[in-house]
């Protein structure tokens, strides 16, 4: 009975936060402005395929870049003193107790074109270059951001890692690079889906780090619901539908991620 008392607001919280919400969107999408049953928003999202076409493809190159930074990073803080890791744990996570609006116009500071970065080029004599408002800027913008969600699981699931484990297989003959790719990568494989699912999620979906660093010239989804919503051409209908769309598709993609880790977890067991 105790337990039940503590969840109440919990539940209260999700129902009013969560359910609510996502309620109200199904039914924006599947209305139209008089409120009589429509499918038309649904149909008219496929005229912004483009749009989310370039969105998962920045979402997916975002994820990757993190991946190929992340596990290095990951790896080696796991296979450093406890006492190490918890300082570059904490220096880790420092950025990210900034404002996120805060260290994307930091960025913009830093790859405008009279920036700090092209300041220090034309001081050592290398030609300016035109970065902000690309898709380079963009995928810099959310791999600086997200890098962290994508280091922090890998390290915790390698940081669990029995040494023995990895001792058994060097008495067996094998090499470093047999035991990392042979035992070490496969039991961290939990740690990358996550790492992979919570990086994904938020750059398919932000909005605020293209519109600043990409000029509201490259849109992506969340430029699209935001411009739905707050913009001139208002129509909250068409942006639940274009919001319920992408939740099918991060949903989708969570899927195939817990299917990943499931087949990996009967293969070591």
């Amino acid at each position: 009975m105790k337990v039940k008392c503590v969840l109440y607001p919990y539940l209260i919280w999700m129902g009013i936060f969560v359910i609510v919400p996502l309620a109200l969107i199904i039914v924006f999408a599947f209305t139209s402005s008089t409120g009589t049953f429509t499918l038309e928003n649904l149909i008219d999202v496929g005229r912004y395929s483009t749009v989310f076409l370039n969105s998962v493809i920045l979402g997916i190159i975002s994820t990757v870049i993190c991946l190929i930074l992340g596990y290095p990073m990951a790896y080696f803080i796991s296979g450093i003193h406890i006492k190490h890791q918890n300082v570059i744990i904490m220096l880790l996570m420092i950025p990210m107790w900034t404002s996120f609006l805060l260290r994307t116009y930091a960025w913009m500071t830093i790859l405008e074109y009279n920036g700090l970065l092209n300041k220090l080029f034309t001081f050592i004599g290398i030609p300016k270059i035109n970065m902000i408002n690309t898709p380079g800027a963009i995928v810099l913008g959310m791999v600086y951001n997200f890098l962290p969600y994508m280091i922090l699981p890998i390290y915790t699931v390698l940081s669990k890692i029995d040494h023995k484990v990895v001792e058994a297989a060097q008495d067996l003959g094998a090499n470093q690079f047999k035991v990392f790719t042979k035992v070490v990568f496969p039991m961290s494989i939990p740690g990358v889906v996550s790492g992979f699912t919570m990086v994904f999620v938020p750059s398919v979906s932000t909005f605020i780090i293209s519109k600043m660093l990409g000029g509201g010239s490259i849109f992506v989804i969340g430029d699209l619901i935001e411009m739905q919503f707050l913009g001139n051409t208002y129509n909250p209908h068409m942006g639940s539908a274009i919001s319920l769309v992408l939740m099918v598709i991060i949903m989708i993609t969570m899927g195939i991620m817990n299917v990943l880790d499931a087949d990996n977890e009967n293969v070591v067991i």
